[in-house]
């Protein structure tokens, strides 16, 4: 069974979105974002990054598809050919897995990153394929109305890898600081 993991940045009430943005301006988070799900360690392959609707369109056109991985596109009032014709269309999360689990994709996708938005996040903790949520913790509060669900407690704290952050970090007189969590197989 194919994995995946989640990455999100959240605000001091877990917000993550305000009228279908970033409620903050952190470049080197969004680095951080783009430098980790982008890191493979076999050169043959990229990641799948897979969103809802609402949260593709969220990025600045400019920025879209996300370069150098796979975009998936959860949705089921879309169209193929409402989306570039180098992202993927599925209807769910369930069904997003396996055509990744498909033969001519398992070859060449190494990893596969969650990316929003809320209901995305709620349906992948929730499942048994889920194995880390790289977790960015604003340490101050934005205006938002979108929200990151609530963590399982079956997620656990564990020491970050060598490609992210370790300690506070500040931009823009903003701090936050990085952190991993793993879901605990019971």
């Amino acid at each position: 069974m194919l994995k995946y993991n989640l990455i999100v940045a959240v605000c001091e009430d877990f917000g993550i979105g305000f009228k279908g943005e970033l409620p903050w301006q952190l470049k080197s988070e969004l680095k951080y974002f783009s430098r980790t799900t982008k890191l493979i360690r076999n050169p043959a392959k990229r990641n799948a990054v897979i969103m809802g609707r609402k949260t593709f369109f969220g990025v600045p056109a400019s920025k879209r598809p996300l370069a150098e991985r796979l975009n998936i596109v959860l949705s089921t009032t879309l169209s193929a050919e409402d989306l570039p014709k180098d992202v993927l269309l599925c209807r769910s999360l369930d069904k997003a897995m396996q055509t990744l689990e498909a033969a001519e994709w398992r070859k060449t996708i190494e990893n596969v990153w969650i990316v929003g938005g809320s209901r995305v996040y709620e349906e992948a903790l929730a499942s048994p394929r889920c194995h880390r949520l790289y977790l960015t913790k604003i340490q101050e509060r934005f205006k938002c109305d979108t929200f990151f669900p609530n963590i399982p407690e079956d997620f656990c704290e564990i020491p970050i890898d060598d490609e992210t952050p370790k300690g506070k970090q500040e931009e823009n007189g903003i701090k936050y600081e990085y952190k991993i969590l793993e879901k605990i197989l019971k």
